[in-house]
């Protein structure tokens, strides 16, 4: 599953786009158990009424989206089809066939096919964290084991969750995920399916979305989200950059390498953001008896971050980026907390690691796949003591920023905790 909080300027795909009508009746009851096994992203099949409730919207979600999904072909040869729709699924089409050609990733029935949800998103997730931690509230399903985050095909759903959340005293965050993955268990009903809610997305952008969730299909490793994030994260980044380098125009990797650099720089303001609030959460033993230096310490800590994204955007409107291409980002710093933070650790924290194992294997697809593999065999703390030794040295981060004063002297007391972001569906440009 991949999220971003990065925006840009979509094609128009609006003209004479339609949604297929559902097509799921045909599933007989064999098929529902098997969708109970293969939403693993997404449902849990337990006994209790909440679960049970959570787990017929996964159903009842997934089971429309793959009924709307036609093939590729059948879109290209409707005449009323758009023009721009045209253009992407034939670049979907180009796309898909160097995944596996290229990368050694699935050749299968996944993104083979098309379907227009009529929303921004395919599900939204929650997250959450303690007022004073960046380690994320997990959830425990089968086939996934606990992982940090909750999908719902409705948005409502999802900040109702959120709301109960919060409600127990932790931070929460909402966004929307343009895409998800089955990895491969529903490749035998279709697959996963590309979707309006990134198809549209820049060219760099949307081949690097694909890359990503078929890496989901390769390796996964039940209840360690950072493992598995970060390895879809390295595929995509590295797939992308060869991508570019061997199929795309002079202006997509100059849009592409504009937009990378945004994204390197927003990375390593949000590492120092991240270490400087783990060092003030670790700093005291008794967060109880803290109290209000801890609260102050924090504050501080997200305004600084909030002001160094502040002269981060103003070099880059100088250097001709526009509002509407920062506004995704505009709105996850304003509504920043432990819960976001922690969810964009899962993405990053060892994607360095997962290079560095790519180079080693020689840059041979593979090769670095049976490493990975073999990494993923191996228990947690070894998993984890091994990336370590691939990680490449970071630039130290900023130590915990001091508490700031108001006029009257006495330290400015915490913000308010923020409402739950919901970033674009769109990343940046």
């Amino acid at each position: 599953m991949v999220s971003t909080p990065f925006t840009s300027r979509p094609l128009s795909l609006s003209k004479n786009t339609r949604m297929p009508g559902l097509q799921a009746r045909g599933w007989g009851a064999a098929r529902a158990i098997a969708l109970c096994l293969g939403l693993p992203l997404l449902a849990g099949c337990a006994g209790t009424g909440q679960s049970l409730a959570y787990y017929w919207q996964s159903v009842r979600g997934h089971l429309q989206m793959m009924g709307a999904a036609e093939p590729i072909g059948d879109w290209m040869d409707r005449p009323g089809t758009s023009a721009a729709l045209r253009e992407r699924l034939e670049l979907a089409r180009q796309a898909r066939s160097f995944a596996s050609s290229e990368l050694g990733l699935p050749d299968n029935a996944s993104y083979r096919r098309y379907a227009d949800l009529g929303r921004r998103a395919a599900v939204w997730n929650v997250v959450a964290a303690g007022p004073y931690s960046l380690t994320l509230h997990t959830w425990c399903f089968p086939v996934t084991g606990c992982i940090g985050y909750r999908g719902y095909f409705d948005e409502a759903d999802a900040r109702a969750e959120a709301a109960r959340l919060s409600a127990d005293g932790l931070e929460t965050s909402v966004y929307g995920v343009p895409a998800y993955s089955t990895l491969g268990y529903l490749n035998w009903a279709g697959g996963d399916p590309l979707l309006n809610t990134f198809i549209a997305w820049p060219e760099g952008d949307f081949v690097r979305l694909l890359f990503h969730e078929l890496a989901h299909q390769v390796v996964y490793v039940q209840g360690d989200t950072r493992f598995n994030e970060s390895f879809a994260t390295a595929v995509e980044r590295l797939g992308v950059e060869r991508w570019l380098s061997e199929r795309s125009t002079p202006r997509a990797r100059a849009d592409f390498a504009a937009s990378e650099a945004r994204r390197a720089a927003f990375r390593m303001l949000t590492r120092d953001a991240r270490a400087r609030l783990a060092g003030v959460y670790a700093s005291p033993a008794d967060q109880a008896a803290a109290g209000t230096a801890l609260a102050a310490m924090k504050s501080a800590a997200m305004q600084q971050f909030r002001d160094d994204y502040a002269a981060l955007r103003a070099r880059w409107l100088a250097d001709g980026a526009t509002p509407a291409q920062l506004s995704g980002l505009d709105q996850w710093v304003a509504t920043a907390n432990n819960a976001s933070f922690g969810a964009q650790a899962a993405y990053d924290d060892w994607v360095p690691a997962f290079t560095a194992l790519f180079e080693r294997e020689g840059g041979d697809w593979p090769r670095f796949y049976a490493a990975v593999r073999a990494l993923a065999a191996r228990p947690t703390a070894d998993r984890e003591a091994a990336l370590r030794a691939l990680q490449p040295a970071l630039p130290a981060a900023a130590p915990p920023a001091a508490p700031r004063t108001s006029a009257a002297g006495p330290p400015a007391g915490p913000a308010a905790p923020p409402a739950a972001p919901t970033p674009p569906e769109t990343p940046i440009a």
